[in-house]
């Protein structure tokens, strides 16, 4: 594991400190990552997430899975967390330090759009790929 690394959103009402698996980047392009964000979500999967005041953190539960947090003041998109397991995915453009960050994957690869590609050479996973490596049992 990474260092812990903190972060917040736009106007600063969220501050985060969290522990990063590592510093590797993953793109979502699933449907509803692409429409929370404007485009792919790039994140960092994570563990141990402190909130510095939840109060002002909203979530939206937007599958039996899983629920998407952001700032209630500014919007900013945070990070989504997979419940059962208690994994967060936190935006990568939401922390302070970025040193050192590497796009490694790109998820749902299916469903992302013809007008777009990164530049980047990545580990590229399907859907189904996906759901199936983030339900194995541990």
């Amino acid at each position: 594991m990474s260092a812990r690394l903190s972060g917040g959103c736009l106007c600063g009402a969220v501050r985060f400190s969290v522990q990063p698996h590592n510093r590797d980047v993953g793109a979502c392009h699933c449907s509803m990552c692409r429409r929370w964000t404007a485009g792919p979500f790039l994140v960092l999967e994570c563990g141990d997430m402190m909130i510095a005041d939840p109060s002002q953190l909203m979530s939206y539960r937007s599958s039996d899975w899983a629920e998407r947090c952001f700032c209630k003041t500014c919007g900013t998109p945070l990070y989504y967390r997979l419940i059962a397991k208690d994994l967060y995915f936190v935006s990568a453009e939401a922390f302070d330090d970025q040193a050192d960050f590497v796009l490694k994957s790109q998820g749902f690869i299916d469903e992302k759009p013809a007008y777009y590609a990164f530049a980047n050479t990545t580990r590229e996973l399907t859907g189904a790929e996906v759901f199936a490596a983030f339900t194995q049992p541990e």
